[in-house]
């Protein structure tokens, strides 16, 4: 597997998956642009990845808005010729919430943000992969790409249709030589699950719970994530199309199984 001289472009580059994504495509051999909206956070990545010898480019963007992601398309292609790979990954998780009293400002940008910045990112990327006949989109879903989760109806309804233009892009521009696939991360130990479980009264216990979901009994690695990302965006998955691949220890592909007491 190598990514060797490709152009890749990472939106929500500072976190955790963003970051270590970063870092293992840049030991394949990729340029990287690490995109994000808090530029503290996207300085202290872009230092993380150029450790691999990568060639590193920022920028920071609000993925929601069209002339940002015209903005770092266009300074990807300036910097790089092309862009090659684009992992859509930015994301929020939102308030927790019952969906009858949920804050409707709320659910607006958690939509803005996980669906339309998805949609922008293909929007102006795709058409220079098709005008090139090649390249590769991985978009970041989640296990609420395929189970109803209490609590989250935003981020839930937003990861859903996510993979809904996963698919839809997929069937529309395979014949250009162009992939589109999903990565569906499961109980991952990255900020957004700290922020989900600093919200109970017990956060610890909530981390608890986090980790018994998995039949594997752990929380997954940003760095589990990004080794599927990267391997998605590579030749050596050419006949990947249009799948949303869940990276989540079997939550899943399994029924829950009782503990022993």
């Amino acid at each position: 597997m190598t990514l060797e001289g490709k152009a890749a472009v990472i939106t929500g580059g500072g976190g955790g998956i963003g970051c270590a994504t970063g870092v293992a495509m840049g030991r394949a051999g990729a340029r990287v642009m690490l995109v994000d909206r808090d530029a503290a956070r996207l300085e202290e990545a872009a230092k993380t990845v150029a450790e691999t010898g990568a060639e590193v480019r920022v920028r920071t963007a609000d993925v929601a808005s069209s002339a940002d992601v015209r903005g770092y398309v266009a300074d990807a292609v300036e910097a790089f010729g092309t862009v090659d790979v684009l992992f859509n990954n930015a994301g929020i998780i939102g308030p927790v919430g019952a969906l009858a009293e949920y804050d409707e400002d709320a659910f607006d940008r958690i939509m803005a943000i996980n669906v339309r910045g998805v949609f922008l990112g293909l929007r102006h990327v795709l058409p220079i992969m098709i005008a090139q006949g090649s390249g590769a989109v991985i978009n970041t879903g989640s296990l609420s790409s395929e189970r109803g989760l209490p609590g989250t109806p935003a981020y839930n309804a937003a990861k859903h249709a996510v993979l809904g233009l996963t698919r839809s892009a997929a069937s529309e521009v395979a014949p250009a030589g162009v992939r589109v696939n999903a990565v569906l991360p499961g109980m991952i130990d990255t900020p957004m699950l700290a922020e989900v479980t600093s919200g109970f009264d017990d956060a610890a216990a909530a981390r608890r719970a986090a980790e018994g979901v998995s039949p594997q009994g752990r929380l997954g690695e940003a760095e589990e994530i990004a080794a599927v990302v990267a391997f998605l965006a590579s030749d050596a998955a050419s006949l990947v199309n249009g799948v949303g691949w869940a990276v989540d220890g079997g939550i899943l592909g399994t029924l829950p199984t009782a503990k022993p007491s």
